[in-house]
């Protein structure tokens, strides 16, 4: 079990599940309880899980070894425009599903969860850490 969890994949994926219930749980606050649309709970609860994700990537997953606030903050800027692309494709996903196809807003969630996270993780993996 330790020899698996040495690889970026799979820490990429145990990263991916904890933002992915982060995501589930504030779509469904915001949308539930606070009355937001979909759509827009679904890029605010996207927004917040950018940040922590970040940080457990870096730390954990691709373990950062470039030091001093220019390299981080060149990650960060990277790892936000990652995150941006994902960002677009999880809005457009979430319309569609929502709003084209009629289907609940978490069945459309779930629609984000099989696409987005594989894009990022490529482009963070071959980009942001390598």
């Amino acid at each position: 079990m330790r020899s698996l969890l040495q690889h970026s994949i799979v820490k990429y994926a145990v990263v991916g599940l904890l933002g992915t219930a982060l995501h589930f749980t504030l779509l469904a606050a915001l949308v539930e309880w606070a009355g937001f649309h979909p759509v827009a709970g679904s890029v605010l609860g996207f927004t917040v899980v950018l940040a922590v994700s970040f940080v457990l990537n870096k730390q954990w997953t691709f373990q950062e070894t470039e030091n001093g606030k220019q390299a981080g903050y060149r990650q960060f800027m990277r790892y936000s425009i990652v995150s941006g692309s994902g960002l677009c494709l999880n809005t457009l996903i979430m319309y569609a599903a929502v709003e084209w196809l009629h289907l609940p807003y978490l069945l459309g969630q779930v629609l984000v969860t099989v696409v987005v996270p594989v894009q990022n993780y490529l482009f963070n993996r071959n980009w942001t850490f390598r």
